[in-house]
């Protein structure tokens, strides 16, 4: 029986799904199963786009708290 929030496993994923395993992801959050599902649903191209706009968001806060530091 699926429980609230589940897809069937055959359905990709959609733009929410891969943010969410890419920000799991970042802080190694990602448990086994989550990991396999994950493997079968999520597109590698969107995979690639979420991961660099994470990065890239992540050092343009960085930048922004050491300004504010040292500001």
């Amino acid at each position: 029986m699926m429980e609230a929030g589940q897809r069937v496993a055959g359905h990709k994923a959609g733009f929410l799904d891969t943010i969410k395993a890419v920000g799991a992801s970042f802080f190694g959050v990602r448990g086994r199963r989550a990991h396999e599902r994950d493997m079968a649903r999520l597109d590698p191209a969107r995979v690639v786009i979420a991961g660099l706009l994470a990065a890239a968001i992540f050092v343009l806060v960085l930048v922004a708290l050491a300004r504010l530091a040292a500001g």
